[in-house]
């Protein structure tokens, strides 16, 4: 049964932070914990998760917002679960950060926290709903309203995130499923038919790798599709709902073909880059890029870039497959972040987002892309597209300019064959040689991909090198990854990931922000709570009062003040 956490609400006047000494009160307040209990803690709506639970009577659930918090706290901190329950136990700021008012009470257990997980999971598979996206979209419009930061010109940017997994070969993993299937027989049917398996069972598969030649990998690869053929013909029937026998036929699958009901191994380059990396995380796809591996997941982040924003937060993030391109995860993904910031006008990427299918978006959007690199070799001649109406096109190269006529399905620009015949690039040039003139052929996505790829010159100059700074963005998010690995597995869990850090940075920056300057930080608890306003505001103006006037009050006191007065 579905029930708010609302304890913390109602501080106890014998409880923890009422016991302590008022100087350690009085730090605790000025704490980024205290902070992250305002700013995050309590602001998480917990009626998202209700859906989880059932509507009988029956036991309450624990506190969501304790467990989305502590997700968030063990990300930020980069805690195991073993840290993250030691900290709460024992550590004061931490149980303040949980809005825990008791020195022993412990929100939740072990079991209760990965079972929440789960739920979340299995909605998250059941509907394709990401409940702790919508946390982070719920903090993040919050923020923004609450800071009034502008968000029509943002940036985006993407970075792998390899998989927890161990990097199998082709051979070693055909051969760990096997060990894996043996696993899952009953006795009886070990027993009857240890002869198929007696190769490979008292070993694991990196010792039987390592027992072979590479002359002889060929063979074993016929050897092994001739069992997994007797295996998914004798064994299906009895074991087929099973996970692994799942993950089984999928390999089976993905590496053999069975023509006439004889099997053959695929060559190597018939294998996707979706297929199984391992075992142990379905979702992990395959990469190569600048002659680097990576198996496992890719994060795409956007964030505010406006230069007169005190800060810029992150407003979107998505989690794909590493294979995944990056001009498919942004066609998906723009309709979202224009509902979550309609006044979205100018978005600024690298050339791996640019795409025909993404230029008609941008147009759908009013959006004007801001791409700072072309993708693949650029031309030798520079064919400029201009519009003038619809169906109305200037065509210019370095030499000359015509317009357009429509042709049955295209454009075509005519050129005028003697200045052409002068041209020291005529070879390079990409129109097409006639016998009295060269024509160039377009479509209107070629307009569009042309409009695109010269905006960044059109645009202010303090603006062109907006889209640089989201690199520092991406280095938060993988400065937590252990060898640019994450340290779980698969999809879902991938997201959490994602989303925690995300909610960590924003948090992180509005921290340094309202620490800084106390002013905004008045104006920010303000702009959050209704029966404070008119006190806050008065706050606000005599903060301003006494930051022109310092003598009257140092401002190191008169903030610990402006602390003390908001937060309790």
């Amino acid at each position: 049964m579905f029930k708010k956490n609302t304890k913390h609400l109602q501080p106890d006047i014998f409880g923890m932070f009422n016991s302590l000494p008022s100087k350690m009160q009085e730090k605790i307040k000025q704490s980024e914990e205290h902070h992250f209990y305002k700013l995050i803690f309590s602001k998480i709506d917990e009626k998202i998760f209700s859906i989880l639970y059932s509507d009988k009577k029956s036991r309450p659930n624990s506190a969501i917002n304790a467990m989305v918090s502590s997700l968030i706290l063990m990300s930020r901190r980069q805690w195991t679960y073993e840290e993250l329950f030691k900290q709460i136990q024992f550590n004061i700021l931490v149980r303040v950060a949980l809005g825990l008012d008791s020195i022993d009470a412990m929100p939740f257990s072990p079991a209760t926290l990965f079972n929440f997980q789960n739920r979340i999971n299995d909605h998250f598979v059941r509907n394709g709903e990401n409940l702790l996206e919508q946390v982070f979209d719920n903090l993040t419009t919050g923020q923004l309203k609450a800071l009034k930061l502008k968000t029509n010109i943002q940036r985006t940017d993407s970075f792998a995130a390899a998989s927890n997994i161990r990097n199998y070969s082709r051979l070693q993993l055909l051969v760990e499923l096997i060990i894996r299937i043996w696993r899952i027989l009953s006795d009886e049917h070990k027993e009857q038919f240890s002869s198929h398996f007696e190769n490979y069972t008292g070993k694991t598969s990196g010792q039987y790798i390592y027992s072979l030649s590479s002359a002889e990998f060929p063979k074993e690869l016929d050897k092994i599709g001739l069992l997994y053929h007797w295996i998914d013909k004798n064994l299906k029937p009895s074991y087929a709902g099973h996970d692994v026998f799942r993950t089984f036929e999928r390999v089976y699958s993905e590496h053999f073909s069975i023509i006439d009901d004889k099997i053959s191994v695929k060559k190597n380059d018939e294998l996707t880059s979706s297929s199984l990396q391992s075992p142990d995380d379905l979702d992990a796809a395959y990469r190569l890029k600048n002659r680097e591996v990576t198996k496992g997941q890719s994060i795409n982040v956007t964030e505010t870039a406006h230069p007169d924003n005190p800060i810029n937060l992150v407003s979107d993030v998505d989690v794909n497959p590493v294979n995944k391109d990056d001009s498919i995860v942004l066609n998906k993904r723009i309709d979202r972040i224009k509902d979550k910031t309609p006044d979205l006008d100018e978005l600024h990427f690298d050339g791996a987002y640019g795409s025909a299918e993404n230029d008609l978006k941008f147009e759908e959007h009013k959006i004007t892309p801001v791409q700072t690199a072309v993708r693949g070799a650029k031309s030798a001649v520079d064919i400029e597209i201009e519009k003038e109406s619809d169906g109305q096109y200037t065509v210019s190269c370095p030499n000359q300019t015509v317009g357009s006529v429509k042709a049955r399905k295209r454009y075509k620009a005519e050129f005028n064959l003697q200045i052409c015949n002068r041209c020291p690039l005529k070879e390079e040039c990409s129109t097409i040689a006639m016998k009295k003139c060269r024509v160039f052929y377009f479509a209107e996505k070629a307009y569009l991909a042309k409009k695109r790829q010269k905006t960044v010159k059109t645009i202010p100059p303090e603006r062109r090198q907006l889209r640089n700074n989201v690199e520092a963005t991406v280095n938060e998010f993988t400065c937590r990854l252990r060898k640019k690995k994450l340290k779980v597995r698969g999809l879902f869990k991938t997201s959490v990931f994602a989303y925690s850090v995300a909610i960590s940075v924003n948090f992180g920056r509005i921290y340094r922000l309202i620490a800084t300057d106390p002013v905004q930080y008045a104006c920010f608890l303000c702009s959050f709570s209704r029966i404070f306003k008119d006190r806050l505001q008065n706050m606000v103006s005599n903060l301003r009062f006494y930051k022109k006037k310092s003598q009257l009050m140092s401002m190191t006191n008169y903030c610990a003040f402006v602390h003390q007065y908001l937060m309790f």
